[in-house]
């Protein structure tokens, strides 16, 4: 991945992490002083994006319309500072996953990787209450997951580390013996290419799964009945750099390979082994990175080419390319998330400053809907996190 976008990479700025205080009320820039509402009732009519500032971390609040536009409504600070990665290219937290969507609960997480902490927002729309700020238990977080009333959130600083928390009256708490070192060997904040890249839940909630970029592995922890990280297996991945993953509508997993621009499925079995079904399939493109799902087909972004190209998956892990371009984008794609039921596509084009939402249609096609600007473009540090109700 580092060879293949040194073009784009620029020098990131340092940021030294440090312990987060707990915020109980809400903290709101440019908002409204009349918004009233209830907050942590589930919605969809919004998206959100995460500017990873340095200084101040902030979530931007868009009101998403019926046609897939986006009109700005307000920001909102999370409580904690952004980070940048060590050499990061054009992707400050170089992960996936870092602003997350807790539908059930309607509640949004975010990290901040320059103060070590998870904020916590209640949802009503496109409106957001800051509820809590709470420790993330490691160092430089980039990720974070959820699956029913379990939260699980990776440090990529350090060691690396993953840490569970449970969801109660709309706030996280800690799971005791819930924290499992990946036994890296990163600075803080760490090296962009050897830093983990993203946590997630499998579709029963029975595993976590983390990609760890360099060290090309895909780490399974089995969770047990408590919350807790019970089992471990470390998998060779089948391509070069593993960075993003999803599963398909089959439970496949999906993990795509930046250094190769390369994609590949994987089985995920009961005791944490992964088996490779389909290997490498490449899109012809740059630092393909990101992904996401909608309507059958997987989506790739192409950070150093600026496109997004298109996979076709099969129940028995098939993996077909169906578009190498299936649509351009502005400079520097990375984040995408879909709303609609995968009828609708935003992507976070980092180094261009913007979002771009395009219309999925049944084939696989995409059409451009709308282009946001004026969102912190990339300049050594940028926006990252990018979700969609």
């Amino acid at each position: 991945m580092h060879r293949l976008i040194a073009p784009l990479v620029r020098v990131a700025v340092p940021v030294l992490a440090a312990a987060s205080a707990v915020a109980l009320g809400p903290v709101a820039a440019h908002a409204s002083p009349t918004d009233q509402g209830t907050y942590g009732v589930p919605g969809g009519t919004a998206l959100f994006v995460q500017t990873d500032d340095v200084t101040a971390n902030s979530v931007i609040a868009f009101r998403r319309g019926p046609d897939g536009s986006l009109t700005r409504e307000a920001t909102y600070l999370t409580g904690g500072r952004g980070g940048v990665a060590d050499q990061a290219p054009l992707d400050s937290l170089a992960s996936q996953g870092s602003l997350t969507y807790d539908a059930g609960h309607g509640l949004l997480y975010a990290v901040n990787a320059g103060s070590d902490s998870i904020s916590v927002f209640g949802v009503s729309g496109d409106r957001l209450q800051l509820r809590q700020v709470v420790p993330s238990r490691g160092q430089f977080p980039v990720s974070v997951t959820v699956h029913g009333d379990l939260v699980y959130v990776l440090d990529a600083g350090g060691t690396g580390a993953i840490a569970g928390y449970r969801v109660a009256g709309g706030r996280l708490f800690a799971v005791p013996g819930s924290v499992a070192s990946l036994g890296l060997a990163n600075a803080d904040p760490p090296l962009f290419i050897t830093a983990p890249a993203q946590i997630g839940f499998d579709p029963q909630g029975r595993h976590v799964v983390v990609t760890t970029k360099a060290n090309n592995t895909i780490e399974v922890w089995t969770i047990d009945h408590d919350g807790r990280p019970v089992h471990h297996v470390s998998n060779p991945s089948a391509g070069a750099v593993p960075f993003a993953f999803s599963f398909d509508d089959f439970g496949n997993l999906v993990v795509t390979e930046a250094a190769t621009s390369t994609v590949s499925t994987y089985t995920l079995r009961p005791d944490g082994h992964v088996s490779a079904l389909t290997t490498s399939v490449g899109d012809g493109g740059t630092a393909l990175c990101w992904t996401a799902t909608a309507r059958g087909y997987v989506f790739g972004a192409n950070a150093g080419s600026g496109t997004l190209s298109s996979y076709r998956t099969g129940a028995d892990g098939s993996l077909t390319l169906v578009s190498a371009v299936a649509a351009s984008t502005g400079a520097g794609p990375i984040d995408m998330t879909t709303a609609e039921g995968g009828r609708l596509l935003y992507v976070q084009d980092a180094v261009a400053g913007e979002v771009q939402g395009f219309r999925v249609h049944h084939d696989g096609s995409l059409t451009l809907v709308t282009t946001v600007t004026g969102l912190p473009a990339f300049d050594g540090a940028g926006m990252e996190g990018l979700v969609a109700t």
